[in-house]
């Protein structure tokens, strides 16, 4: 989310070229965006069926909050960088520190009981000032404590919108997120990562791998300011 989508190993090799230099997190403001447009943004994650009856979170100095509830059991809210893998790839979790990185996305109901909490934890640790391994050692103490949900079944997740801003890659194609725990790459037929199939992007063989499968292109959603 992470900015979560496969990236070439060009662009691998630039992230953690560019930001092990110095890592660090720049301001807070730089995340942040006013309401309105972050509220258009996250309802640009899926079709307007299910945005419309979604409940919107913000990013707050404190977290998320939820800007306007919804209900048809949906979230929408806008990742940042903070949303990066937690074990693999390795390089692409210095996206952390990339304050430009704008991921909506839409969990459906599953995914809100399992997957937001953990991304929402995430994002609480990288404002706290959390680098990548602090990250994923809490996030690995979190869950072998029974303090974030299990990942026992499979959810989903839409990321449609045309306006996403994914790392250095910008706005990539229209895809869906699938949450399948402890799946590996080679479960899918060892797809390449911009072959147009379903491949594992993030945390393969981890509690927290996802499965991108990408759709087609003429479903993006443009963010509507209303």
């Amino acid at each position: 989310m992470r900015a979560v989508l496969p990236v070439t190993l060009m662009t691998c090799f630039w992230i953690a070229g560019a930001l092990a230099q110095a890592p660090k997190y720049p301001p807070l403001p730089e995340y942040m965006m006013s309401p309105e447009a972050e509220i258009a943004l996250a309802r640009s994650a899926a079709p307007d069926n299910i945005s419309a009856h979604a409940t919107i979170k913000l990013l707050t100095a404190s977290g998320y909050k939820v800007a306007k509830e919804g209900d048809n059991g949906f979230v929408c809210m806008v990742m940042r960088g903070w949303g990066a893998p937690t074990f693999t790839p390795s390089a692409n979790r210095n996206l952390v520190y990339d304050p430009q990185t704008r991921a909506p996305i839409c969990f459906n109901p599953v995914a809100v009981r399992t997957v937001m909490p953990y991304q929402e934890m995430r994002a609480r640790l990288a404002m706290e000032g959390k680098g990548p391994d602090e990250i994923a050692d809490a996030i690995e103490a979190a869950y072998s404590r029974g303090e974030l949900p299990r990942m026992e079944t499979v959810g989903f997740a839409y990321m449609l919108s045309a306006d996403q801003k994914l790392g250095p890659a910008g706005a990539w194609r229209p895809h869906m997120m699938v949450y399948t725990p402890y799946y590996t790459n080679a479960m899918l037929g060892g797809n390449e990562g911009n072959s147009g199939l379903p491949v594992i992007s993030d945390d393969a063989g981890t509690p927290f791998a996802i499965t991108v499968i990408p759709v087609d292109r003429t479903l993006a959603v443009k963010a509507q300011l209303k």
